[in-house]
């Protein structure tokens, strides 16, 4: 990249770019493939592109927001999964502005407590569904030197024009399953499809619905592309051997397990969130519709993640719809990721404009790192465009006082 600014020389360009956009910093594109995935082909990457990282790679079926964190992929390129600020012609990783500034760009609070910009978002999109699989705990995961993650989702209507294949994920395993059963189909890997699903039950995808996953819970996600904020992690086990005839290596169920427990069949089944799964009341428990924040003339601002993991507040999301001509101000009491998903208009200084399709390696306007000075202060967002605009923003740990609870919706 001839114009990489590296982590050593990013202070000046960082204060030239809040400087201009007044706190607010245009990101790029970052894209992601998947080997053993088959991309939905709705996240408006151009149909040429979609294997732009060579057939071996896999296709690309992710776009991460606002990220500083690395995609664990094999083979990855250096900075797969990170996002890049840009500025006048010149780019650097996000990851190096918050090692920069952090206190500016995060707040003293999360800087203080993580160090970095502990959470990310993306749309995540496939043709078919994926693997029954969970992700580590906090502490199964420290057993690897890595971090758990929970996650939530998200399905916009505007990236959602056709269901594809499967719009129906497999969560959790139905009240009664015991761990044997579990354990019998791991036994079965190498014994044709090892029958883990019979175990489960599948939610039909809503668009405009979510829901919030805490690590150790299976799921095996649909064809609706989805938005997914979630925890600074890339760990997973897959728990299915083979899906739509596709072969599951056993590298991807104990990659993030120690090397000494990678046949320990018991210590596979123990990483298991056990009463999670097997809750009855899983749906309750789990899933989240839209709630209403905030509102004024032309615009509206609504909760669509929202919840905690555990009685902790790591992350949530808000969805801002501006009709055509309508402004807003917009007061966080913390940064945030923003993705613009309709419409056009302008976010303080910075255009914003909805892509109809993307080149790899293309530069676009819809994307927006929102600082925690800028979020502070307050940004003026309006509509300039004959539609709506709409737009997703995911913010870290704790920037809120409290969230709604999950099931509040129905209140």
């Amino acid at each position: 990249m001839d114009n990489l600014v590296t982590a050593d020389n990013v202070g000046d360009v960082l204060n030239s770019a809040l400087n201009a956009g007044e706190g607010l910093l245009h990101l790029s594109p970052t894209w992601v493939p998947r080997s053993f995935l088959h991309p939905g082909k709705r996240i408006r990457l151009h149909p040429q592109d979609y294997y732009a990282y060579g057939a071996d790679r896999g296709g690309i079926d992710e776009r991460w927001f606002a990220s500083t964190t690395d995609a664990a992929n094999e083979g990855r390129v250096w900075h797969e999964g990170q996002s890049f600020v840009r500025f006048e012609g010149k780019r650097f990783l996000l990851k190096d502005a918050v090692a920069e500034a952090g206190r500016q760009l995060i707040g003293p609070k999360m800087w203080d407590a993580h160090g970095r910009w502990p959470v990310y978002s993306k749309f995540f999109d496939n043709m078919g569904p994926i693997p029954h699989h969970m992700h580590q705990s906090f502490d199964d995961a420290k057993l690897v030197g890595q971090q758990g993650k929970p996650e939530s989702y998200y399905f916009p209507p505007q990236y959602n024009n056709c269901d594809n294949n499967f719009p129906y994920t497999f969560m959790g395993l139905e009240p009664g399953t015991t761990k044997d059963q579990v354990r019998r189909c791991l036994e079965n890997w190498d014994r044709g499809e090892n029958g883990i699903l019979d175990l489960s039950k599948a939610y039909r995808l809503k668009r405009g619905s979510g829901w919030l996953i805490p690590p150790g819970v299976l799921h095996a996600p649909g064809s609706l592309c989805t938005y997914e904020p979630q925890w600074g992690s890339d760990v997973f086990g897959m728990y299915q051997n083979i899906v739509e005839g596709r072969y599951v290596p056993w590298s991807l169920l104990v990659k993030d397990m120690p090397a000494d427990k990678h046949d320990d069949l018991d210590f596979i089944v123990e990483q298991l969130d056990w009463e999670r799964n097997v809750d009855p009341e899983f749906k309750d428990h789990n899933y989240l519709e839209p709630i209403t924040a905030d509102s004024g003339d032309g615009w509206r601002d609504d909760w669509v993640v929202y919840g905690t993991v555990d009685g902790a507040q790591l992350f949530s999301s808000k969805r801002l719809t501006l009709e055509p001509g309508a402004k807003c101000v917009l007061r966080d009491p913390g940064a945030s990721g923003w993705i613009t998903v309709q419409g056009k208009g302008r976010m303080g200084k910075l255009a914003l404009q909805t892509p109809t399709m993307i080149r790899f390696g293309a530069e676009t306007e819809d994307e927006v790192f929102i600082t925690h000075e800028a979020a502070g202060r307050g940004v003026e967002i309006e509509n300039t465009g004959s539609e709506p605009l709409e737009g997703l923003r995911y913010f870290g740990p704790d920037t809120f006082d409290s969230v709604p609870a999950v099931g509040s919706y129905q209140s």
